[in-house]
């Protein structure tokens, strides 16, 4: 297939030195333009990686007949408002996570996703790792899935930060609660019905710098997490079923320069002595996830998680910080 031609909305770091390089990687997505607000940043970016034409304005990029695709890394404010302006100029867009601060205002894409293509870019789901973690789930490896935990934290008191800057969205459950939400959600293959959740928010920043929570799956199925701006640098996704678990070492930043693995374990030996570890070749995330959506563009194959997706893990996010006000369960 021809490749398809991305334009890149601002010159944050995650696209700049993660998503953008695994997206060159692949002959199916050709990177032809970067835009910044400042222009000279856009420069910047484009005689860093290789890049053909920076734009000093995200109106300049979007009026590009060249570009068919957009991706969108800008702070989480900017999520809809810029989506909808792509999508408006017929370009399709992978918007990076969360793609909206509330489903409120993620039900605004709604219309506009039924001419383009809109995903919320969760690379993790590409990856190997991840699917075969599913894998070995459905085939009953593990027995009867009943739990599953993440811990996900860094550390971040940089009062000049998006994420710490709680007007535009920033906060650990936006930034990373949503991607223990899909954990849950793609290694249970549900919805949960309820939450309820634990929150301590920087006294400073007003966002919330250490989130906890508890999700109902049904039938005795549940998430647990903890996720965190404002600790040790840390990541894991442990799975419990009744006849084993699975534990996935690097879950989320998954190096895309060195073999990964996740561990299977019946549990015969504590300690970790019997858990058996399963290895994956070197892929770049990040470049799956720019291919899976550009064969989307091209019809090739359709996306696996679109907007609807992104809508209900929204949901989620949502009743969770209403159960923070409440002190309780709340439904989803």
């Amino acid at each position: 297939m021809q490749p398809v031609r991305w334009g890149i909305l601002s010159t944050a770091k995650i696209g700049r030195v993660k998503v953008v390089p695994g997206m060159m990687k692949s002959p199916l997505c050709a990177v032809v333009a970067v835009a910044s607000r400042d222009a000279a940043s856009a420069r910047d970016m484009a005689a860093e990686l290789g890049i053909a034409k920076a734009y000093g304005s995200y109106d300049a990029l979007l009026a590009d007949p060249e570009v068919e695709a957009i991706y969108n890394p800008l702070p989480n404010h900017l999520h809809v408002p810029i989506t909808l302006a792509a999508a408006a100029a017929g370009k399709h867009v992978l918007c990076e996570k969360p793609i909206a601060i509330t489903s409120g205002e993620a039900e605004q894409l709604t219309q506009a996703a039924s001419q383009v293509l809109i995903a919320e870019a969760f690379m993790v789901r590409h990856h190997p790792q991840w699917q075969r973690a599913r894998e070995l789930i459905q085939s009953g490896e593990i027995g009867d899935l009943r739990s599953i935990h993440v811990d996900f934290s860094y550390f971040n008191v940089d009062p000049g930060n998006i994420r710490n800057r709680a007007d535009i969205g920033g906060g650990g459950l936006l930034d990373i609660g949503c991607y223990a939400v899909v954990a849950g959600r793609y290694f249970f293959d549900a919805e949960p019905v309820r939450v309820v959740a634990l929150v301590d928010r920087d006294p400073s920043f007003g966002v919330d710098r250490t989130t906890s929570a508890l999700m109902d799956f049904v039938g005795g199925r549940q998430l647990t997490f903890v996720v965190s701006t404002q600790s040790v640098p840390f990541q894991r996704v442990r799975i419990l079923g009744t006849k084993g678990r699975i534990e996935i070492e690097i879950p989320f930043n998954a190096p895309p320069d060195q073999p990964t693995r996740i561990f299977l374990d019946d549990g015969t030996l504590h300690g970790n002595r019997s858990a058996q570890a399963i290895e994956f070749p070197v892929v770049d995330q990040y470049q799956l996830q720019g291919e899976a959506f550009s064969r989307a563009v091209r019809g090739d194959t359709a996306l696996g998680y679109g907007l609807e997706d992104a809508l209900m893990n929204m949901r989620i996010l949502d009743s969770l910080r209403r159960s923070e006000a409440s002190s309780g369960w709340e439904a989803v």
